[in-house]
């Protein structure tokens, strides 16, 4: 005969049974940046900047004080330089957009082609001013060079995943996933990764943003076209829809318990 189960081992299946069934989240797997001590200081040591890329697109405007290029000649409208400021009220200026090539170059008028792959915006600026000077063709142009096509993927467990456009030139891990509304409770906050690409290779980096370390991270900072991924926590993985196994425990953990119950009751 089977021996009928205490009402006080019955208790303790029950408690049991609720912390197997529950995958309960800690502080540890929620709070940001937990080795930080209060008023700490830490420095930035990263330098990082992004560079320019295959596929780019550039919004790159000329100005200059004067009409004359740097030999003393009239500038002539009729010519490539729509793009150039006329002084004295001569002539609208506006951007004007230009794409790097699968050479790492832009074609520009006049100049012909540039090579700007790897360079950062104020590298390419530099090098276009450089340019105009190099063949006396303006006296100290004013280069304003724009990356139109700077956006980045969030995806996984964030409230609003997508593609977001980014205005400046970088935005931070943590900037970027503000956009996207931040990282659901579900989300891993430990092992956030980053998949980035320059001229067809990809490279797959992880960030722990639980830990203070992730300022000096070297993909603290994003550039064009990363992709960020938050996966899912194992309270996420545990109550995901189709998940048989927990099913399958809940139905044997309720007939154990109902027929331990029903042991008391008759006797």
């Amino acid at each position: 005969m089977i021996k009928p189960l205490t009402r006080h081992k019955i208790v303790i299946l029950s408690v049991i049974a609720s912390l197997f069934l529950n995958s309960c989240v800690t502080k540890q797997d929620i709070v940001y940046f937990q080795n930080a001590k209060d008023f700490e200081t830490i420095v930035d040591t990263d330098t990082f900047t992004a560079k320019l890329k295959v596929g780019d697109i550039l919004s790159i405007y000329i100005s200059v004080l004067t009409a004359t290029t740097d030999d003393g000649n009239i500038i002539d409208p009729a010519k490539p330089y729509n793009i150039v400021r006329q002084g004295g009220g001569g002539g609208g200026a506006s951007f004007i957009d230009y794409l790097i090539d699968v050479d790492g170059n832009i074609d520009f008028p006049v100049l012909g082609k540039i090579k700007l792959l790897g360079l950062t915006v104020e590298e390419a600026k530099a090098l276009i001013k450089k340019k105009f000077s190099e063949g006396r063709l303006l006296k100290d142009p004013v280069v304003i060079v724009r990356v139109l096509n700077f956006r980045i993927t969030i995806d996984g467990e964030v409230r609003s995943p997508g593609v977001y456009p980014v205005s400046g030139e970088r935005i931070s891990i943590l900037e970027a996933l503000g956009m996207a509304g931040g990282l659901t409770i579900k989300g891993r906050r430990d092992n956030v990764t980053i998949i980035r690409d320059f001229n067809g290779t990809k490279t797959i980096s992880r960030i722990d943003l639980t830990t203070k370390e992730v300022f000096n991270s070297p993909v603290y900072y994003l550039t064009q076209n990363d992709i960020v991924y938050v996966e899912p926590n194992n309270s996420a993985i545990s109550s995901a829809s189709g998940d048989t196994r927990i099913g399958t425990i809940i139905s044997i953990t309720s007939f154990i318990l109902t027929t331990a119950l029903i042991f008391v009751t008759r006797n």
